[in-house]
């Protein structure tokens, strides 16, 4: 919400700008402000902002090894938005496109026939039949016209993670297609980590032996991503360094924890607060509001609601007990019931020698005065009031 007031009170400061109102004052934003000559953090994936850490290096130069040398099977995993997408498009873009025929699939959430379908529309392939034995033969022929002519033919699934058990199965088919010795598809497949999760399960088997390649993406570390920050700063046409203070970069690097979108929203929502103050270096404390916008920042635990304390009562200490005559040996059975304290009641069960043997509840027959007055009747003994 501070973002979106930052823009609207800019806004309202600057509503005419060379005789027009907000169309201009929100095309230019901060690019102008900052003399940009484009957005530096925009979310889409942009192969020109590729920043090449040493891990990315060792990715491209995986990915250009299994399809050029038709390796058939490859797995790229990477946490989302640790620049996966934006990899392939640059692979796919150095690629000689008169060498490389593809077709990538987005959205993998499909049936097997649908899946089918989908390759090869776009692979271009037009008039598909319905029945799937003449659409693999169809798209087989296709893929070996394409090999005849020299083109590596690769299939690019995103968002693999999301594949079914039966429809990786049939993409382990799809892999069988060959011509001489080569195989006539190359497939990628690109996910998040819980990819590997599902290879690895003991129906897929047979799958997971066919991947010639593994590759992974992890986070940028602190002082990768104030490179990061500097490199797509430079690409937008601006002038090194960025305006960003030492401790704004420190606060991108721990609210993104080293996630490359995270980054950039990170990054583009603390431009917004900085340009509505007019600040020529963003700060830590923009970043901060931009963290708390995006939900970046954990919540802090609830305060632990402490039960009241009840009010002290006084406790007022117990009458001293009268002492009971003493009991000799034989003496209970004519005593007669007595009006006992609780107390009273316990400390001569206790101390009753004759009582030593019996339960608890035929001491308290005899202290009550119960007695058997017939033979399977229990009546009080000398009148004792039961109402």
């Amino acid at each position: 919400m501070m973002v979106h007031r930052a823009i609207w009170r800019r806004l309202r400061s600057n509503r005419i700008v060379d005789g027009t109102r907000f169309p201009k004052t929100l095309r230019i934003m901060y690019t102008e402000f900052y003399k940009l000559a484009k957005k530096p953090f925009n979310m889409t994936p942009d192969p020109g902002y590729l920043f090449l850490t040493n891990q990315y290096r060792e990715a491209l130069a995986g990915l250009s090894y299994a399809i050029v040398e038709r390796k058939g099977f490859l797995v790229l995993s990477g946490m989302a938005g640790c620049g996966k997408t934006t990899l392939l498009a640059w692979v796919l873009g150095r690629l000689p496109c008169q060498q490389v025929q593809s077709s990538v699939i987005l959205n993998p959430v499909l049936k097997p026939e649908e899946f089918l379908e989908m390759v090869m529309l776009d692979f271009g392939i037009t008039d598909i039949p319905e029945s799937k034995a003449r659409r693999i033969w169809m798209l087989q022929n296709f893929l070996v016209q394409g090999d005849r002519e020299g083109k590596i033919n690769v299939l690019i699934i995103d968002e693999a993670h999301k594949l079914s058990v039966e429809l990786l199965e049939e993409i382990r088919l799809l892999g069988n297609l060959e011509h001489g010795t080569d195989k006539l598809l190359q497939i990628l497949l690109v996910g998040q980590p819980e990819l590997e999760d599902l290879i690895n399960r003991q129906e897929l088997l047979q799958f997971k032996q066919r991947i010639n390649v593994h590759l992974g993406l992890q986070v940028l570390s602190a002082e990768e991503v104030e490179q990061y920050i500097q490199h797509r700063w430079k690409v937008a046409g601006g002038s090194l360094p960025a305006p960003f203070a030492a401790e704004a970069l420190a606060a991108v690097a721990k609210r993104s924890t080293g996630i490359p979108r995270l980054v950039n929203s990170l990054c583009d929502n603390a431009l917004v607060l900085a340009f509505s103050e007019q600040a020529a270096t963003v700060r830590s404390e923009h970043v901060e509001a931009a963290a708390q916008d995006l939900r970046l920042v954990p919540k802090e635990p609830a305060p632990v609601m402490m039960k009241a304390q009840p009010a002290p009562v006084a406790v007022v200490p117990p009458a001293a007990p009268v002492p009971a005559p003493p009991l000799t040996k034989g003496s209970a059975v004519a005593m007669q019931p007595v009006a006992l304290k609780n107390e009273e009641i316990l400390t001569a069960i206790t101390i009753a020698p004759e009582y030593e043997k019996k339960s608890l509840l035929e001491r308290w027959v005899s202290l009550f005065g119960f007695g058997r007055n017939g033979k399977n009747r229990m009546e009080p003994r000398g009148g004792m009031d039961l109402r």
